[in-house]
């Protein structure tokens, strides 16, 4: 069974670890997410919406099915098609956007559902680290089927079984580690002891004259 635990410990050696419940994946701090991917994108009239159906890759093989505007369902399609036209479409042209300041999408991730509306983000790798940005799914999943490697979809496991709204849930953050950009200023070296004058040396005696007679 494919699962990814996003923020979960690891098990201890030794001991089988027992499978996240929604209830522990809500209190515990972590959720768990399952692989899918994307079955069809269809349009039955006399709906004016497509439908997405997203299955899981794995047993027990569950469906997420949710609707998308006509131009997000036709770019899907074309994307699950890998269908390219004589000019790059807006998520084509993100792609290469993409590629060309060597940035990876690494997943989408649908996270959780606010009053009907499924909640995404996307997860990337750019030169200057991880970066996480919210998005709608169906961008997500379009710009995951455009990489030349698909990206994986991965669904909240709550998504798959429950209809209502499901919460967001937020991994605990990691500790703040000390910023390296800048080294602390190097304490001022106490100032070095005066040091003393040197005493006046003594006047040396005139010298006797040239005029001077002797005895």
């Amino acid at each position: 069974m494919t699962e990814v635990a996003a923020g979960a410990a690891d098990p201890v050696e030794g001991t089988e670890a027992e499978p996240a419940t929604t209830a522990e994946a809500e209190h515990g701090g972590f959720a768990v997410f399952r692989v899918v991917d994307v079955q069809d994108v269809v349009l039955d009239l006399p709906s004016q919406y497509p439908a997405v159906t997203l299955a899981e890759s794995e047993p027990p093989m569950r469906v997420l099915v949710f609707p998308v505007g006509l131009p997000e369902g036709t770019a899907m399609a074309q994307a699950l098609r890998r269908m390219e036209g004589r000019r790059p479409m807006t998520h084509e042209l993100f792609v290469q956007v993409l590629q060309r300041a060597r940035i990876d999408v690494i997943a989408v991730r649908l996270v959780g559902r606010e009053e009907g509306n499924l909640l995404a983000e996307l997860d990337l790798m750019t030169p200057g680290g991880r970066e996480v940005l919210d998005c709608r799914p169906s961008d997500g999943i379009v710009l995951a089927l455009r990489m030349p490697v698909p990206a994986p979809i991965l669904v909240d496991e709550r998504l798959l079984d429950q209809a209502g709204d499901v919460a967001r849930i937020v991994e605990p953050d990691a500790p703040d580690a000390p910023d390296q950009r800048y080294a602390p200023d190097a304490p001022d070296a106490p100032d070095a002891p005066a040091v003393p004058a040197a005493p006046d040396a003594p006047a040396a005696p005139a010298a006797p004259g040239s005029d001077q007679i002797g005895p």
